[in-house]
């Protein structure tokens, strides 16, 4: 469809009426999120935007932002909208089998990448690796690793290949159906990384819709403190890892000293909690 809409929406004027939509309907990102979609609608970039912003739509052009904005006024999540997410130097498939990757989980790839040699080999095992995104985030960074990514999701590891291979990563990552770390022997990573659910059961009902209505319930319900998956990765984790091997796991923003507590009693040290981009 090649015809402009009747009243010939430019780029800038369909960015403007977006924002305003997101706005009203009480959205915590408009700016970032109409752009966004405007982008994915009109098959547009963030240059054209800016350096052609009176370029008109076409109908069927306006007709998918209006699709977008429709469904994100419904609080669905961007991610799930458009299917993908970029996180950190890389952009994922993302689906509702899957967490959404969050900017603060960059911070456990920035960790992971500043713990390992760039000239060395080393392994390493992302425990409900999800979409993929830390583990192919860091083999993204290091050339020389490979890495094992474990789900218990049949659905979440079919998107994780995928990104995989999207990103040509396929040759040095591999993938497991299990239950954490089911089946996998003592002492044979260098690097262990997890985000695993570590929301209270109770607090869920109190999240923003985009998480709680459209987010998988495995990947947030951490139990009735929001420890459980702690309490068992955490000699776990130890066993798996080399003697000299490191791990980096997110947390809740009030479980440093809960979680820190777990590792040291399994026989973890030089065990440290750092602040995410939120500073919590």
């Amino acid at each position: 469809d090649t015809q402009p809409p009747q009243d010939g929406l430019t780029l800038v004027q369909a960015w403007t009426a977006a924002r305003r939509r997101l706005v009203a309907a009480g959205i915590d990102s408009p700016v970032i999120d109409a752009r966004l979609m405007l982008e994915a609608a009109a098959q547009a970039s963030r240059t054209d935007i800016v350096m052609d912003p009176y370029r008109v739509l076409t109908q069927a052009q306006a007709d998918r932002l209006d699709s977008f904005l429709t469904r994100r006024e419904a609080r669905e999540p961007v991610s799930h909208i458009l299917g993908r997410k970029g996180f950190y130097t890389i952009e994922l498939k993302v689906t509702p089998d899957v967490l959404t990757p969050r900017p603060d989980t960059e911070v456990v790839v920035d960790m992971a990448v500043k713990m390992t040699a760039a000239d060395k080999p080393f392994r390493m095992l992302d425990l409900g690796v999800g979409s993929g995104a830390i583990l192919l985030a860091v083999l993204s960074e290091k050339p020389l690793a490979t890495g094992v990514g474990v789900d218990i999701s049949l659905a979440a590891l079919e998107v994780a290949r995928e990104n995989a291979a999207l990103l040509k990563l396929t040759d040095r990552a591999t993938f497991l159906h299990a239950n954490w770390t089911e089946g996998q022997p003592d002492g044979a990573y260098d690097l262990v990384v997890s985000n695993p659910p570590y929301i209270a059961t109770e607090v869920i009902a109190t999240l923003d819709p985009e998480v709680r209505d459209y987010e998988p319930m495995l990947a947030l319900d951490g139990g009735r403190d929001g420890l459980d998956a702690y309490r068992l990765l955490a000699s776990e984790i130890l066993r798996v890892l080399k003697p000299d091997g490191w791990f980096a796991i997110e947390i809740g923003h009030d479980q440093a000293f809960s979680v820190e507590a777990l590792m040291r009693q399994a026989g973890a040290f030089n065990v440290r909690t750092i602040k995410d981009l939120a500073n919590r």
